[in-house]
């Protein structure tokens, strides 16, 4: 047995489904030991592409998405998928070859110190010298990858160890089968009991839902205990949700630029879950937030308790367990709900989004981005895999669809905003969920970054739908040049035809100018059987400036 033998057995007995690829320097032997493994590759185009492919499968499955690439400057450009699961807490795991360990820092071919460059993003980066050690390698990645916290990990693994002969009486193997989130820790029941006490004499409490929840496997607790105090609940944009349908105790997303109700500064006590303090939720500064308002936090890491602010009382366990056991102490000792508050907070809410119940009218006479999404809400369905790329579009997708519901099966960029991921976003939808529909929502702007790996998917036969909003711009740069500036700079696109661009890659292309040419060429794209892009014309300008 060879040292990528093994590898590909590692990876194997934990459940890894697919690797998306590069072919290049080092890598070779792994791709050789995994085709004869049966273990499936997806050969991409870019590395960008390889490592956002990983990182949605990671962030849609809560398992550990693994891509391999080559050495150098293939190493760097896989950060992109790395960067993303750093910013969203997703289990990642980079693999790069690399030239022969005897002349790594002597000026081998593509000579890298390629741990040093990914440990600042990772929770884990190894340099692997010996085979036999590979095993244990692999193991501590995949758990520093999918406990407390998630986050991505990094083996450099060089040729001659992949090519190496491995005498499996000195294998250790396997340490362990771990390959997905799993936390189970209770809080402390006197920290429980006074956490309750908090919110049931709080006047305004809000409850801040994040990405935490949806790798705890939090929604169901997160609904009964939502739905048992009425305390309104509201996620930060680009977190994972977990509001399979509507409820009327969510009450949307914060901290997007298009604005929302004014809860959060009303607020008395917050109630973080799951979520980070960062500019979603006004870094909790005051003001803007209410003077004196308090702070209650649930998270599974230690360290993530103490992040950006001091909590006023921090609860240390996973977020569906302690909001189980807020249930039992709320019912316990038979606290109100706030149905005051709820109907007060629905008001705003209610008032915010009237707006936006119909599509503006577009000085050009063009559709919008509203229409758009108006068009799409009618098609998404609760099976559909619905992922979301771009700033401009990702707004106006925000204040239409996610006002009363933020499913599990949705996927946006993240935290990271990042824009250009949705095409290998879509391959590891398509991927995971074999027999359910995915449709892709994308700007004009994101779509050009992966735009070749239409071709890959075809090859691969992974057909999905992309919808691609085209305003000629970055959208919401322009929008906010025009709003602080006598003109643009640096923010306006030529005329492309996307659909003749995907053709050109072997996929469908449709143009659609009309709402209704929309949705009959979705479903035309569904029932082909192919990748279909699917291009729309559309006025610029964001919800700030209708």
């Amino acid at each position: 047995m060879r040292g990528a033998d093994l590898l590909v057995r590692e990876l194997q007995a934990r459940g890894v489904p697919f690797v998306p690829v590069l072919c290049g320097n080092g890598l070779n032997p792994f791709l050789v030991a995994a085709a004869q493994a049966g273990l499936r590759l997806v050969d991409m185009r870019n590395e960008q592409a390889a490592s956002y492919l990983a990182d949605a499968y990671a962030r849609l499955t809560g398992r550990v998405g693994v891509c391999a690439v080559s050495s150098g400057v293939a190493h760097v450009n896989a950060f992109a998928g790395l960067l993303n699961a750093y910013y969203d807490g997703a289990p990642v795991l980079l693999i790069t070859g690399a030239s022969p360990s005897a002349y790594l820092g002597r000026g081998a071919f593509q000579d890298l110190d390629q741990v040093a460059l990914a440990q600042p993003l990772c929770k884990r980066a190894e340099l692997v010298t010996c085979p036999s050690r590979l095993p244990q390698a692999v193991h501590e990645a995949f758990a520093a990858a999918t406990t407390g916290r998630p986050g991505p990990v990094h083996l450099t693994i060089p040729v001659d160890v992949l090519e190496a002969e491995v005498d499996e009486a000195e294998v250790k193997s396997p340490f362990s089968r771990r390959g997905e989130v799993s936390h189970q820790a209770a809080g402390e029941s006197h920290l429980v009991c006074e956490a309750a006490k908090m919110l049931a004499e709080a006047q305004h409490p809000l409850l801040v839902a994040g990405s935490g929840l949806f790798y705890a496997h939090g929604g169901d607790a997160l609904q009964q205990f939502a739905q048992l105090t009425h305390i309104p609940v509201v996620t930060p944009i680009w977190d994972r949700g977990v509001v399979n349908g509507p409820w009327v105790e969510f009450l949307g997303v914060i901290g997007a630029a298009s604005g929302e109700p004014r809860l959060l500064e009303e607020a008395d006590v917050i109630f973080l879950v799951g979520a980070r303090v960062d500019y979603r939720v006004r870094y909790l500064d005051s003001p803007p937030l209410k003077k004196g308002v308090r702070l209650l936090r649930v998270e599974v890491e230690a360290a993530e308790l103490h992040q950006g602010v001091e909590p006023d009382l921090a609860l240390l366990g996973d977020p569906r367990t302690v909001l189980q056991q807020l249930t039992e102490a709320w019912q316990r000792r038979g606290y109100a709900g706030h149905d005051g508050w709820l109907a007060e907070a629905r008001q705003r809410h209610q008032q915010f989004y009237a707006r936006w119940s119909q599509p503006p009218t577009s000085p050009q006479g063009l559709m919008t981005g509203a229409h758009i999404v108006h068009a799409l809400r009618a098609l998404i369905t609760e099976e559909m895999l619905f992922l979301i790329d771009g700033g401009n579009i990702g707004q106006w997708a925000h204040l239409v669809l996610c006002c009363d519901r933020y499913p599990a099966q949705w996927l946006t960029c993240g935290a990271s905003a990042v824009v250009g991921w949705g095409v290998p976003g879509a391959m590891a939808a398509r991927l995971t969920f074999p027999d359910r529909p995915v449709l892709l929502l994308s700007g004009d702007g994101a779509i050009t970054f992966a735009i070749a790996e239409l071709e890959c998917a075809l090859r691969q036969n992974l057909p999905f739908v992309v919808v691609v909003a085209d305003d000629r711009a970055w959208g919401i740069v322009v929008s906010g040049q025009r709003r602080a500036y006598p003109f643009t700079v640096a923010s306006e696109f030529g005329a492309v035809d996307y659909a003749q661009v995907a053709e050109g890659f072997g996929a469908r292309g449709v143009r659609a100018e009309r709402p209704e040419e929309i949705a009959s060429a979705v479903r035309e794209g569904f029932a082909s059987g192919q990748p279909t892009l699917i291009h729309v014309p559309i006025a610029r300008g964001g919800p700030t400036d209708y």
